[in-house]
Order: C-alpha cells, then structure tokens, then sequence
C-alpha cells in the first residue's frame, strides 16, 4: 500500500465513523417518531342508511387527533370491516381484528342483535367494545350479571328505556301541552332493542297523558304496510308512537303514499341520516324523529365542526351513529392516554372514568353499581337527545326549545286535531 493510498485510507475513517453516527442519530430519531400506532377496528353497515356514517365518521376523528400529534406520539389507524349487516360476519371480522390486525379496541354496529353476539367475543378476547348506535338494554345488563367477562363493552349510544323517556318528555311538550293530544298507537319493528323501547313506551305515554290505544310490533320482512296503517286509521289515534330502524324506508313511502292522516312521531333511524329524503322521495316530509345531534343544532362546540367536515368530505350529513362514532374515537384515544397503556384492562378502568364533551353532549357512563353498567348517563348536564322534523328537504329541531331552529308543522293530509 503507498503512502498516498494509506493517508486517502486513513483520511477516510473520521468521515466513516461520521456518517456511522449520524446513520444511527438518524435511526434512533425514526425510531422516535414511528411508534407503532394504536388501532381501532370499525364494524359496521357500510351499505345501510344508518351504518354508513360509522367508518368515515371514525376515520375524520382519526385525522384530527393524528393531525394533531396522535396520542403520546402515536398514530390512530382505523381499520374498517364491512359486516353486511350479519352477526356472524360481524364474529368473523371481530375475531380477524383482534387475532389478525392486532387492534386495540372495536367500535361495531348500530344493530343491537349484533353487538349482543359480539359482547361475549370482547370478553373471551378482552378487548375493549363500544358500540356508536345499538340502543338494546341488553347489552349493559349483561354487564350487570357478569361483569368480570363483559366489562369489555361499552354503550357509545342511548339505551332503548332512555331513547324512550326522551321521546315521552319530548311528545310531553310538542304533542300533549301544544297540540292537546290524548291517544296514541306504537308501531315499533320486532327487534332486540324494540322490546325495551316498548315496554318504556307503554309506561311513561300514559303517565305524560297519552292513551296507548294499540302496540304492533312489525317484522321486519315487512314490505307492505297497508294492511297496518288501515287497522291504525281505524282506532282513530292523535299519533303514531314509532321504534323504526332497519325498517324505516318502506314504512315512511307508504305512510305517504296512503296519505295516512295522523303524525308519526319517536324513532326512525334512518331518518336522521340527510340522505333519507331522497330515499324516500320525499315522503318523509312531516315525520318527526328522535336523534342525538343534528344540522344546524350546536348541541355542544364540537357539533357543528364535526357536520361541516363530514359533508365536506363525504357530501351528506351523518345519520346519528356518526356522530357517536367520531365521538367514540376521541373517546378511546383519551382512555389510553390516561391509561398510560393499551392494556385492555387499563383501558375498560379509564373509559369507565370518561368525562368527555362530545357532540352528543357530555358524556359519562354508569357506574358498575347500577342496572346497567357503562350506559350513558342522560339528562340535563349531561345527554337530553333532540327531536328533529323533516321539513321541505331539512331537518330542523323542535325540542329542547331552547336549541330549536324550527317550528312543527304537517303536510296537509295530516289531519291535527280534526278527530
């Protein structure tokens, strides 16, 4: 070796060992910032009014607190499974999430019967489990009969007896102190979280002042509902009292179509989704519905940003699962960021812990002491829920007055106070 070639060698060894150090600097460094990011699997009905909100309401929650840093440094990465409204597609995606895709906890369904089948599968998995919009008492008094293995689930929406006794103090103002109505019929579908809503229905109508003069429950194969609304004409009732959901579009045109003379009035789902006047072509002009949030209502300061985002990006306002689920986002990531782990324990005793102002309003949940354990809390302070009007292509919201933006009215084949 000559000189030269020896002091080129030697000459080199600094500006080797120096790109060493900084290839490792630089490792360290993006080791720093790619922490591995906290997953959260979303279930849900991709193709059905309600449903379709859930995945891209999550993902908007998901940009936004990534946007902003993520949790301690971490990425939210949602990721989706389509479950076509079936409970045993719903099993196979929970366990593939869980075993497969590692996530660290699920957000599933607005249909209570699948999250029924998913509750004991969060348990055997132990993972955490909250649903943006099944209502069916069921799911939290599981919890209360055996909280040591469904502990993991959680009720992101309003329970079937609470959906019902906002409707009867809602139906208290609009229908009985306004309109001085005294009668009424429920039309509910045959579903797992109706069976609640009725019962509730059947109790708190009569103490506001309402007769309840017929309660149908509906299957929901249902396609024609004449023969229905003909035996509701016949008992002549000021109202119809509804707990419609996978079932609302038919039941709604045909109402129409029928030009059947009295209001309905309660819960129909699809109707909060922006989209179900053009489902319906219209028809549903006049029906009055039960929701969470709605447009143009700024329920609490996050509200209305949340809706101008998601019709940004999606083109239509979210139905009321929406809302819940980006809610549910923000709701997990604050839960392991006080947790200090995605442990799923640690995770169920810090959401448990959740004071968090959502745009459904605060939201806590039920105490492990109660008859339904890890239901929201409602009622002033924290959810009181709206009553919202479809009205010439809006929906405007009648109650609370203090957050209304509308007034009720009818088409005019609904015959109010003409019986």
């Amino acid at each position: 070796m000559t000189l030269d070639t020896l002091l080129g060698t030697r000459g080199m060894l600094p500006r080797l060992a120096g790109g060493i150090a900084l290839c490792a600097l630089l490792s360290c460094s993006a080791q720093a910032q790619e922490k591995p990011p906290i997953k959260i699997g979303v279930i849900a009905e991709a193709q059905a009014v309600a449903g379709s909100s859930i995945p891209g309401a999550a993902q908007i929650a998901a940009d936004e607190i990534n946007a902003a840093g993520g949790v301690d440094g971490r990425k939210i990465e949602v990721i989706t499974y389509d479950n076509h409204s079936s409970a045993a597609d719903s099993v196979r995606a929970f366990q593939r999430a869980v075993s497969e895709d590692k996530v660290n906890a699920v957000i599933a369904s607005y249909i209570s019967e699948v999250v029924l089948a998913l509750e004991p599968w969060a348990g055997r998995l132990k993972t955490v489990l909250i649903t943006p919009g099944a209502a069916s008492d069921v799911i939290t008094a599981n919890i209360a009969k055996d909280y040591k293995n469904n502990k993991y689930t959680f009720h992101g929406y309003l329970t079937s007896t609470n959906i019902a006794r906002l409707v009867c103090q809602a139906a208290k103002d609009l229908l009985v102190d306004n309109l001085k109505f005294k009668t009424a019929v429920i039309m509910s579908e045959d579903a797992a979280w109706t069976t609640p809503l009725d019962a509730s229905y059947q109790a708190c109508l009569p103490e506001i002042g309402i007769k309840v003069l017929d309660h149908i429950r509906v299957s929901p194969d249902t396609t024609d509902f004449t023969p229905i609304f003909n035996k509701i004409e016949g008992q002549k009732p000021d109202v119809i009292i509804t707990g419609i959901s996978h079932v609302g579009t038919q039941p709604t045109v045909q109402w129409k179509n029928k030009q059947v003379p009295i209001p309905m009035f309660g819960v129909s789902s699809q109707a909060t989704n922006s989209t179900f006047w053009k489902d319906t072509n219209g028809a549903t002009d006049g029906v009055i519905f039960q929701a969470v949030s709605g447009p143009g209502v700024a329920v609490t300061p996050k509200t209305l940003p949340f809706v101008e985002a998601f019709q940004k990006r999606f083109g239509n306002i979210p139905s009321y699962a929406g809302y819940t689920s980006y809610d549910d986002v923000y709701m997990i990531a604050d839960a392991i960021k006080r947790a200090g782990s995605t442990d799923s324990d640690k995770i169920v005793e810090a959401m448990e812990n959740t004071d968090y102002v959502g745009t459904i309003g605060r939201v806590q949940f039920l105490g492990k002491d109660t008859p339904n354990p890890h239901a929201l809390k409602i009622g002033q302070g924290a959810i009181t829920g709206l009553m919202l009007q479809w009205q010439d292509g809006k929906q405007l919201n009648l109650w609370p007055s203090g957050e209304a933006n509308g007034k009720m009215k009818f088409p005019s084949y609904i015959k109010v106070g003409s019986k």
